[in-house]
């Protein structure tokens, strides 16, 4: 075997174990004890685990006058020091764009530039969801690997009306995909943004109160009901509230298709860090909550409510934050890509987390539920993507430092972590060498997924 990782703690599906993980090329070879290689890696101490896969990043993604801050190169070398060795990102088409064409553009910024594997989502946007033909020809994106479709039911220009998102839901579930829904009530929260307004609230606290809990609750309800109706699948993203949760534990327990993900800003923030003196940083949608809801998503993700911690990773600058004359034009989205398998382990614990639930939520779940086959497992012919984590290594959260993402502030700032990645290796090749970085941007590649299967 070319290398050998000894004597670590290894989390498969099947529980954890101390023992050693072989691996020859770019796949895992053989779990065991004993075994020798020509190159050995001591985990004495450690956990060994495979790598994370986030199914929810934006990278230089642009949103009207700005761009989010991590490059796909920045960003996929912050997911790599974090343990995450895939990410999704997403594809969205302009008005006239074929699917194939803006799929083709997407790659073009990404290939050649990601130090770890990626894949892509496939937006489908008001301007296409109204097109029957674009609509028929989702099999053949799902020919090419791209299985899973984002819906969006806010924003116009991107929201589905009823009708089309019930098309869209159809025309995914014929195609084999898999569709992924941002559930708010985007029509209601333009009334509530401009009554607002109206009444003189401009500061960033104004944010949450205008897309409360009731209009995500009701959407994810809807989203929930017209997929039954098309007989689809469903992905609720960014679940942030107990209400929404609520909603989904019921379909799930009549055992719908239905899958949801939460993201560590909804774990470990609450809204009142928009009220703060840089409360701007903090809005993104849906917004922060109360800490009750916060308490309600860990219970979610322990008693398998919740499927996926996702990031939905979408960074902006300090200055890109700040200075707007009212909380609508500030840019949505905060950085996490590279916190998320640390923050998920130490606070985790706390909430009833164990170390098998722990890599399920953050890597085997995300990759089983959007066909990325050979990854998210500890398993003999899997992808050797595998993560050396040091549970007692103390790390302070400080952008520009112990952070590398390319965002000049983080919502975690000062906070100690116990527990961070140590050695992290892609597909056999180590690209994190206690806690440094030494890969290649370049090494990650795209990788089809198959399509979704209940």
């Amino acid at each position: 075997m070319d290398l050998v990782i000894r004597n670590g703690t290894l989390v498969t599906p099947g529980g954890a174990w101390r023992g050693d993980l072989g691996v020859a090329g770019e796949r895992i070879a053989a779990l065991g004890d004993g075994l020798r290689g020509a190159r050995e890696v001591d985990a004495g101490g450690c956990i060994v685990l495979p790598g994370g896969v986030d199914p929810h990043v934006h990278l230089q993604m642009p949103l009207g006058a700005y761009t989010s801050a991590d490059s796909f190169a920045s960003g996929s070398v912050a997911a790599a020091l974090g343990g995450t060795t895939t990410v999704i990102d997403f594809v969205e088409p302009h008005a006239e764009q074929p699917f194939e064409a803006a799929l083709a553009a997407r790659r073009a910024q990404a290939d050649g530039a990601v130090a770890v594997d990626y894949s892509l989502h496939m937006t489908i946007p008001a301007w296409h969801a109204e097109q029957p033909d674009r609509l028929a020809g989702l099999g053949a994106l799902v020919a090419q690997g791209v299985s899973s479709f984002k819906l969006y039911m806010a924003y116009p220009g991107l929201r589905l009306d009823d009708p089309s998102l019930y098309r869209a839901l159809r025309a995914v579930a014929a195609a084999r995909g898999l569709p992924i829904v941002h559930c708010e009530n985007g029509p209601l929260c333009e009334l509530l943004c401009a009554e607002a307004l109206g009444r003189g609230e401009r500061r960033p606290p104004a944010h949450a109160r205008t897309r409360p809990p009731a209009q995500e609750a009701e959407a994810t309800g809807r989203a929930l009901d017209l997929a039954a109706l098309a007989g689809s699948p469903l992905y609720v993203v960014h679940v942030s509230c107990a209400a929404s949760l609520g909603r989904i534990r019921a379909v799930r327990a009549a055992s719908a298709p239905v899958y949801a993900e939460t993201c560590p800003q909804y774990l470990l923030l609450d809204e009142q860090a928009l009220a703060g003196e840089r409360g701007e940083r903090f809005v993104c949608a849906p917004p922060l909550r109360r800490s009750a809801d916060r308490a309600a998503l860990w219970a979610g993700l322990q008693s398998e409510t919740l499927d996926v911690l996702a990031t939905d990773h979408c960074p902006f600058t300090a200055a890109e934050k700040a200075g707007h004359a009212d909380f609508t034009t500030i840019p949505g989205g905060l950085p996490s890509i590279e916190g998320r398998l640390a923050l998920a382990y130490h606070f985790g614990r706390a909430h009833g987390l164990s170390l098998e639930r722990w890599v399920e939520v953050c890597c085997a779940a995300p990759a089983r539920l959007f066909g990325l086959a050979r990854k998210g497992r500890l398993a003999p012919g899997c992808d050797a993507d595998i993560v050396v984590f040091d549970p007692l290594r103390r790390v302070t959260l400080r952008a520009g430092q112990t952070l590398r993402e390319r965002v000049d502030w983080s919502p975690y700032e000062g906070l100690e972590v116990e527990g961070w990645p140590r050695d992290v290796f892609v597909r056999g090749r180590q690209v994190v060498r206690d806690g440094v970085f030494v890969g290649e941007l370049g090494w990650g590649r795209f990788v089809p997924r198959a399509p979704f299967r209940i």
